[in-house]
């Protein structure tokens, strides 16, 4: 078997999945859509004698377009997560490990149907993550990562952003009667502390698969009760051979990132909270 030629395992999922809708005298009313959405994960493993790295890829994106704006696409999901674990095993299921993770997105993202000024970009944010701790892995689909020593980056490469202050870094200071800028936005934003990983995988059936990944992490500096939140979920079910429903749900809070919102109240707030996106789609996939 080539997958596991000394020790490797690879493998991996595509997915896409497409709808359009178009109305023409429609007495129910409604509007004319299409959309797009794409996810793409990899792995590449490797296990010899006390040795286990770990490699995986996810990248997603989605995409609309509806109503009256036909040529206003706008975006549903944007992601690209890498992670590298290396771990040296020193009893049965517990290694000593070190972590590497990097986040971003591909394209820049709007407060639609607002398109002129963008609120993100590709690396504003960008996350990257050192870690090293124990990983306790008692069998292929689970694990749990912990490490008392982690470094994180926020790195705000976009100057506007960065200028902002958004996602956490040092906003520029302004010169309060010209507008001028007397000291530019820092661009990347340190942090020291502790670092959670859990993540579950299971194949239920042939036809039926489950992933979910649980990370936290704390600022031993500033405000440690504040942990920051990521824990995600896929759910695929095989329809078909090529056929498959996938369903991604991922749930984040950071307190380093404010965003404006309204309450059940219709009050208005600005600042940290917990954030939600869910994807459905129903299309081709291939697992590989």
């Amino acid at each position: 078997n080539t997958d596991t030629i000394l020790g490797w395992k690879k493998g991996g999922m595509i997915s896409l999945a497409f709808s359009q809708v178009s109305l023409n005298r429609w007495a129910a009313g409604g509007q004319n859509s299409i959309s797009g959405n794409g996810l793409v994960t990899l792995f590449a493993n490797y296990k010899e004698k006390k040795s286990s790295w770990e490699n995986n890829l996810e990248l997603g994106y989605g995409t609309l377009k509806q109503g009256e704006n036909e040529s206003l696409w706008m975006k549903t999901d944007d992601k690209i997560d890498f992670s590298s674990k290396y771990g040296h095993r020193i009893k049965k299921g517990l290694y000593f490990a070190g972590l590497a993770n990097f986040k971003s997105q591909f394209t820049a993202g709007y407060n639609y149907p607002n398109d002129s000024v963008p609120i993100s970009n590709f690396m504003a944010p960008g996350y990257a993550l050192l870690a090293i701790g124990l990983d306790y892995k008692p069998n292929d689909n689970f694990s749990l990562f912990l490490a008392p020593v982690t470094g994180k980056m926020t790195i705000v490469a976009d100057e506007g952003l960065a200028n902002a202050g958004a996602f956490g870094v040092e906003a520029a200071i302004i010169d309060t009667t010209t507008g001028s800028i007397i000291t530019a936005g820092k661009k990347i934003r340190n942090e020291f502390g502790g670092y959670l990983k859990m993540t579950y995988k299971k194949d239920f059936k042939e036809n039926i698969s489950f992933a979910t990944r649980l990370e936290l992490f704390s600022n031993y500096v500033d405000n440690p009760q504040n942990i920051d939140i990521m824990w995600e979920n896929i759910l695929g079910v095989k329809i078909t051979k090529f056929i498959s429903l996938t369903l991604t749900t991922t749930l984040l809070y950071d307190d380093d990132v404010d965003i404006e919102w309204e309450d059940s109240d219709g009050k208005m707030h600005y600042g940290p909270t917990t954030q939600f996106k869910e994807v459905l789609g129903v299309g081709f996939s291939y697992k590989f």
